[in-house]
């Protein structure tokens, strides 16, 4: 295959933005209908190139094939969209049920993120595993939480372990969701803001008082309803095949949650608590796509390898060559 024709799948293997199986599959039916294709115009006369460019000119703009291709591949099955919906309905009806009052349910919920989130990455990062990596940045915030109930000397000898791993595992998500598509990213990132916006409003200095518990019966009816509603969108989101409909999807439900959160928060918030907390929303859809380029610059292209090997096998020809 040409150098023209093995960058034009480069750019689509870019923009398709599937899962690393499905997208071997496709890639692999195209090279295998480009090559056919191929054979068919160098037997009726034309040169590899001349057979290359009119094959590229067939085949249609590379961006256009991807967003074809996505669209068609995209939609993930009712299955896949429970398995989706399913952390944001398990934390919403853990306070819907009052389930958060027990530490059973809460190893329960833990273990269960753990396992799916380990089945996953195993299965090779569907979409739907995305919200479940997501919710294991919980523990890390959890922990965070407990240093503000230790001894300051305690505070002091754990924290400088504790930041540089709970840094690393935020960044590990991000790059890793990022590497496969930035809407990845920011689904796994979109409930993390309402879980802070919600935990300054049950308890505004920091720790869970007495009046921080009775606040949290108070909100958490609603609390269930937020996350609810974020599961039914993220559900939605996975059967959706259109790219520019799931980033809208994604936009009104994070900010309508977070309107809710507002509206019941009230003047438990203050403005400048408000105002982090959107800036802090809108990090998680505008951060992930600025990263994008940064984070698949670091891979080797498809492209510069096939080069790369082209340019071996014309050496071992000649050597063939020369050899006899």
């Amino acid at each position: 295959m040409t150098t023209s024709l093995s960058h034009y799948l480069d750019t689509i293997r870019a923009r398709i933005k599937l899962d690393s199986t499905e997208e071997t599959e496709v890639i692999h039916e195209l090279e295998t209908h480009i090559e056919d294709r191929l054979q068919e115009l160098t037997e009726s006369g034309l040169s590899e190139e001349e057979a290359a460019e009119k094959c590229a000119g067939l085949l249609g703009s590379a961006k256009l094939v991807a967003r074809q291709i996505y669209e068609a591949h995209s939609q993930g099955t009712w299955k896949q969209s429970l398995l989706a919906a399913m952390p944001h309905l398990l934390f919403g009806l853990m306070f819907a049920l009052n389930w958060w009052q027990h530490l059973s349910g809460l190893l329960i919920m833990l273990a269960v993120v753990i396992l799916a989130t380990i089945y996953g990455c195993w299965r090779g990062k569907p979409t739907w595993v995305f919200p479940w990596l997501g919710y294991s940045l919980l523990p890390v915030m959890v922990i965070g939480v407990l240093f503000l109930y230790l001894p300051k000397e305690w505070s002091f000898i754990l924290l400088p372990l504790y930041f540089p791993l709970a840094l690393w595992w935020l960044y590990y998500i991000i790059v890793q969701s990022t590497r496969r598509d930035w809407l990845c990213s920011s689904l796994a990132l979109l409930p993390i803001p309402i879980v802070i916006g919600w935990f300054l409003t049950i308890a505004p200095e920091g720790r869970f008082t007495g009046y921080a518990i009775q606040r949290l019966y108070y909100f958490a009816p609603w609390i269930g309803l937020s996350f609810m509603a974020l599961a039914l969108t993220i559900a939605v989101f996975i059967r959706v095949r259109q790219r520019w409909l799931r980033i809208g999807l994604l936009i009104v439900s994070g900010l309508s949650t977070f309107a809710l959160l507002a509206y019941y928060a009230k003047e438990r918030l203050s403005i400048s608590t408000l105002l982090g907390l959107i800036l802090v929303l809108w990090g998680v859809f505008l951060i992930p796509p600025l990263l994008e380029r940064w984070v698949k610059s670091k891979k080797i292209p498809g492209s510069h390898l096939r080069t790369i090997n082209h340019h071996a096998e014309e050496v071992s020809d000649a050597t063939g060559s020369h050899s006899h």
